[in-house]
């Protein structure tokens, strides 16, 4: 995010995502958006690694330990932290082809491997919410809990996929309703 690239990249990244939610972004506001960047790129990247790295992983924790019972707090974050390694290997992986790319966007992502299709489209945004990477940690994840709570494994990832495609669907649908066209 300190190179020129890497900031401009964030500038077009934060561009796309408004655009996505019908927000318009004319001349003034991209000039904002520049200025931002300048100023806090640094600040932006620490701190979407700390929200991807330790609180995610003690997010998921909390939620396992809530939603099922009979295992200690030490267990479901030993589960959710070697889960968590699979994530760690798709910033490794993205960060280069990022950069090469000159854009935050995921190379993971299911929709860049339907580039045919419009990006407004309600369904390349649901394949583009879909990462290869986060259905692989949800996958592991699930077998973890499975594991753990000795539930059948199946069951587990099926719910996990499902609950993330869910998840990925409600934001192609928020992005559809809000009228955006980028």
């Amino acid at each position: 995010m300190q190179s020129a690239v890497g900031r401009q990249a964030l500038v077009d990244q934060w561009e796309r995502t408004a655009t996505a939610f019908g927000q318009p972004v004319d001349d003034t506001e991209y000039a904002r958006l520049e200025q931002l960047s300048d100023q806090a790129s640094v600040g932006y990247a620490i701190v979407t690694a700390v929200l991807s790295g330790p609180v995610l992983t003690f997010g998921v924790a909390g939620v396992l330990l809530l939603a099922f019972r009979g295992a200690s707090f030490r267990q479901v974050m030993a589960v959710a932290t070697y889960a968590g390694v699979i994530l760690m290997v798709r910033q490794i992986v993205a960060a280069p082809v990022g950069y090469l790319r000159e854009s935050t966007t995921t190379a993971t992502s299911l929709g860049g491997w339907f580039s045919t299709l419009d990006a407004a489209s309600p369904v390349a945004r649901f394949l583009g919410a879909l990462d290869v990477f986060v259905i692989w940690w949800a996958i592991v994840l699930a077998i973890g809990v499975s594991v753990l709570y000795r539930r059948r494994a199946r069951t587990m990832v099926i719910t996990f996929v499902g609950v993330y495609a869910a998840l990925a669907l409600l934001l192609a649908i928020a992005m559809a309703v809000t009228g955006g066209n980028a």
